[in-house]
């Protein structure tokens, strides 16, 4: 198959990226359903969120070996393949047994492509332009990633509500987009694995130097997506037990607004140094958890105030993840930058899953759905504000710059 350019090839990886990321969250607003099919308990879905996070995990600690020996392409191939896997075992295996493996399949799918495709997209628009700042490049990525996890949502919400065969439809529609997929990124062209001679000029003296994501990042990103996750687990829950909306479609589109707020966000603070980012997402954040706690405990529920706590939410993980991406990045080498994201992402899948494993086991032991978003709230505003001081903290001294700041040394951000 004949190579596309580097400019063809950067959007062919962003959309295979956005599919795969979209199927991550994509049976969030169908749970209701699979407890209706299959008589599951909230532990039992809490066990389905563990395993996904699990293939996820133990995915990313092992994506930069996988980078290395098969190239970053050869990763995200390998993502998009294996998501179509488990989109078609989730059409045609019609029981727990096949939404658990499913998931799990997911979970290595998300841990593929997520770990290489941002420091794909970066050296695919600098070997399309040289000259380009990976800034751009960067902000797409992150925006991508963050939104997808929106849009799979509605989808299935709206197939769910409007749709016949609510549980196979949605699951097909990832099919097909992953064929698109798979025939994009397999066109474009690879940048992460380089020529054994021009390995070995361009390996730097002495040990390698062991890549590691500062404490203070990752309690950040868990921090933010732990809020971001216990929306997207107990979302659908309050809206029919609290709130008395049943609608798939409603549920799905509640999802939607809280990861296209944090789009938004990241696409309106382009102009901002990535402290400033980090700062103002921790706000909107707090902002957000308080609106939510008050929605849910007033005498009468507010499905309004839920909503743009919702939204407040999005948007304070998307900025947060912004901003402390961009601080980490910057102080990263290019040869670790896949480390370095896999790392992040890690943080990303915690933060989304230990929420709903937690609410799980809480709602399991009788806790009211009320108190139990109160106690989290309360959890992740602790975790947002301390790791947040704490990173803007470590920051090196002298001037910032919105677009792309001088590179500090790595070990300057090292825990």
């Amino acid at each position: 198959m004949p190579r596309q350019r580097p400019a063809l090839g950067f959007w062919a990886v962003a959309f295979a990226f956005l599919v795969v990321m979209m199927f991550a969250t994509l049976p969030s607003p169908l749970y209701g359903l699979y407890r209706t099919r299959d008589h599951l308990s909230a532990f039992t879905i809490t066990v389905v969120f563990a395993i996904f996070a699990a293939g996820t995990i133990i995915t990313l600690l092992a994506e930069r070996s996988i980078a290395e020996r098969f190239g970053r392409r050869g990763a995200m191939l390998g993502g998009v393949a294996t998501m179509m896997v488990a989109a078609g075992l989730l059409a045609v295996w019609k029981d727990l047994p096949g939404l658990l493996i499913g998931r799990l399949l997911t979970g290595v799918a998300i841990g593929l492509a997520a770990g290489v495709a941002i420091p794909y997209l970066i050296e695919l628009r600098l070997r399309a332009d040289p000259g380009a700042s990976p800034v751009g490049a960067r902000n797409i990525g992150t925006a991508v990633n963050v939104g997808a996890l929106g849009i799979g949502p509605l989808v299935a919400g709206c197939l769910a509500q409007w749709a016949t065969q609510p549980l196979t439809l949605p699951y097909l529609v990832m099919v097909v987009l992953g064929v698109a997929a798979l025939i994009g990124v397999a066109a474009a062209p690879e940048t992460g694995t380089p020529a054994p001679r021009a390995a070995a000029q361009n390996r730097p003296a002495g040990p390698a130097r062991r890549v590691r994501l500062p404490v203070p990042a990752a309690g950040a990103t868990i921090a933010s997506f732990a809020a971001s996750g216990l929306f997207a687990g107990l979302s659908g829950l309050i809206l029919a037990t609290t709130l008395h909306q049943t609608s798939h479609a409603l549920s799905g589109a509640a999802l939607f607004l809280v990861f296209t707020a944090g789009v938004a966000a990241q696409l309106t603070t382009n102009r901002l140094p990535a402290s400033r980012v980090l700062a103002l997402g921790t706000v909107s954040m707090i902002a957000g958890l308080v609106l939510i706690v008050v929605a849910v405990r007033l005498s009468t529920p507010s499905l309004a105030l839920f909503l743009i706590g919702g939204a407040l939410i999005g948007a304070g993980a998307g900025a947060i993840y912004k901003g402390t991406t961009g601080v980490v990045l910057e102080a990263t080498a290019p040869e670790n930058r896949v480390a370095m994201t896999s790392a992040l992402v890690i943080a990303v899948f915690v933060g989304l899953s230990v929420p709903v494993i937690g609410a799980g086991i809480a709602l399991d032991q009788g806790a009211s759905a009320p108190n139990t978003v109160l106690g989290f709230a309360i959890l992740v505003a602790l975790g947002v504000s301390v790791s947040g001081w704490a990173l803007l903290g470590r920051r090196p001294a002298g001037p910032q710059q919105a677009a792309e700041p001088a590179t500090p040394a790595p070990e300057q951000l090292a825990p």
